[in-house]
């Protein structure tokens, strides 16, 4: 039976990970997932795409908000969770991919430490609550799937099998083995076999808070960029292997659905269970997608 192995929250898109061993769900994804973002001068959202030193920005949750921190800065930076009371923000209009809205600006001094831990001029956005953001209804069957600043899908699922089967290709090409960090999931799946996530339409989680359980439908392969081929320890990519593992995933893994992508992993919506807690450990189940 399929077990939780692992969960993920990125609170600042593109820089460092919190693993978590529970998390809160919401229909926009796991709580303070990439709820805050990174934008060049015009607004456009930045990423280790452009800078890959973004890694090397950790975060952990501290008492009310998160800590930021970076080898070379000489002090962390706190976001608080809640605003303060009197917040004059302002909001300023910034771009993820195809999608234009409005955000809150956390102010200079997150801009200065951000500028000076990257070494280019960059402001770092929160998002806000009063705006929707929704997922691309190609992929959600018509439903409306809002999102905070992940690329496209509230969650990333992966699974341990896949992993597995990639790594054992590279090991067959003599190239070291790559962690599930390269891929920046939310939820890391154990149990079935490597890319049976290709063919599940729901995968069922039991609830660490006793409620109801979370039932996630994948919505759609997630196809991989060249951050899979950065160490997310020390934000560089290895020297001997530059484009690894992306050119192993492209002698198997291009999928005509995302105009051949090479896929790894599974985007997925929240069905049930917003408000509830998932756990690393908990049972899961999954429902295979059956087409005519």
């Amino acid at each position: 039976m399929p077990v939780v192995r692992a969960l993920f929250v990125y609170p600042v898109k593109s820089c460092g990970a919190i693993a978590l061993d529970r998390s809160q769900l919401d229909v926009k994804g796991l709580q303070w997932d990439r709820h805050w973002m990174l934008v060049d001068e015009t607004g456009r959202f930045v990423s280790q795409r452009e800078y890959a030193a973004m890694a090397r920005i950790v975060p952990a949750f501290v008492e009310g908000g998160v800590r930021l921190t970076m080898d070379g800065m000489s002090e962390a930076l706190h976001l608080p969770f809640e605003p303060h009371s009197g917040d004059t923000r302002i909001r300023t209009t910034v771009t993820v991919w195809k999608d234009t809205f409005e955000a809150l600006d956390e102010g200079d001094h997150a801009a200065q430490w951000f500028t000076q831990a990257l070494g280019v001029p960059v402001r770092l956005v929160r998002f806000a609550q009063d705006v929707t953001r929704l997922a691309s209804r190609k992929w959600t069957n018509d439903e409306d799937v809002p999102t905070q600043f992940a690329d496209g899908f509230p969650l990333l699922v992966t699974s341990e099998a896949s992993l597995a089967e990639l790594n054992a290709r590279l090991a067959a090409k003599g190239v070291p083995p790559v962690p599930m960090s390269r891929f920046r999931p939310n939820i890391v799946v154990d149990g079935g076999e490597a890319f049976d996530e290709d063919f599940i339409d729901t995968l069922t989680i039991e609830s660490a808070s006793g409620g109801e359980e979370i039932v996630l439908r994948f919505a759609k392969p997630c196809a991989r960029c060249p951050i899979t081929t950065i160490d997310q320890q020390t934000g560089e990519h290895n020297a001997q292997w530059p484009a690894e593992p992306l050119d192993t995933l492209a002698a198997f893994r291009a999928d005509p659905r995302v105009d051949g992508g090479l896929t790894f992993g599974q985007n997925a919506m929240v069905v049930t269970g917003a408000g509830a807690r998932v756990a690393v450990g908990a049972q899961a189940q999954w429902e295979y997608r059956f087409e005519d």
